[in-house]
């Protein structure tokens, strides 16, 4: 089974290293960026299945990252993690309570139903024989 590869973005280093070590016990392997200059060139250079943003970040800087994500053509999952007041961004895919084993299982849920979705090219091509 592949590896499922997380860029975990927050703004609270503390948070961000307790959540980083619940999510790698979990069995997923997380690349951790501290700020969205740094998320950005981790995104740049990386190979990643999913983004988290933490609720440490502000709304206009998630939305700016998750505009830069898409305008790549990036079809990437991107998960707002809320303080819990309910909140939920537009532009993100999804959002959880944060709550570790919230999260955890939002993760593995969004990730098999994206793998059940054929891609674009997928069904191009099965439609092309």
């Amino acid at each position: 089974m592949p590896q499922t590869v997380i860029l975990a973005v927050g703004l609270d280093s503390s948070l961000l290293a307790d959540r980083h070590s619940i999510w790698q016990t979990a069995g997923y392997f997380i690349t951790s960026a501290g700020s969205i200059r740094e998320a950005i060139l981790q995104f740049k250079n990386g190979d990643f299945d999913l983004i988290l943003l933490g609720h440490s970040i502000p709304a206009e800087s998630r939305e700016r990252l998750t505009s830069l994500i898409r305008a790549s053509g990036s079809r990437i999952p991107v998960v707002y993690i809320t303080d819990g007041s309910g909140y939920s961004d537009s532009f993100a895919d999804a959002t959880m309570k944060n709550e570790p084993h919230h999260v955890i299982e939002g993760i593995g849920e969004l990730l098999a139903k994206r793998a059940m979705i054929p891609s674009a090219t997928t069904a191009v091509r099965s439609n092309s024989r």
